[in-house]
């Protein structure tokens, strides 16, 4: 992240990237020990791309669905790519963009709490310090 410009790598916005990564970090020892539905939206792309699943169950690992994969959902985010690749890349914090309303959360009130630990960020959010 050092290396690359800002305004490049959020010029080069890729869905598919951000949720495969995303679905790689959660951290599913701090989630409810149920399985859990977790909707992002993408309010800004197309129908076929607007709607991403990742189902967390005990012991397994995490399912990423672009196919509705019929549980009932327990936390919905809303949200457009530009965000929440901002979030993921440690640009902003989740708190920011909830508060401009760029990120709406809602659904289970214990997922809500938890939802920036379980989710973690990329590997090169931490490179945030490092970079002038």
């Amino acid at each position: 992240k050092r290396w690359v410009p800002t305004q490049a790598s959020r010029a080069n916005l890729e869905i598919n990237v951000l949720m495969c990564n995303m679905r790689r970090k959660i951290n599913t020892k701090t989630m409810p020990r149920r399985r859990c539905t977790i909707q992002i939206i993408f309010s800004d792309l197309a129908a076929s791309k607007r709607n991403w699943w990742m189902i967390v169950e005990p012991g397994k690992d995490v399912d990423l669905c672009s196919v509705e994969p019929g549980f009932d959902v327990d936390l919905y985010l809303t949200t457009d790519l530009r965000t929440m690749t901002e979030v993921w890349m440690g640009y902003t914090t989740m708190t920011k963009a909830r508060n401009a309303d760029r990120l709406i959360v809602t659904g289970d009130r214990q997922l809500e709490a938890s939802l920036q630990t379980w989710l973690g960020a990329s590997r090169f959010a931490k490179m945030d310090k490092c970079v002038a």
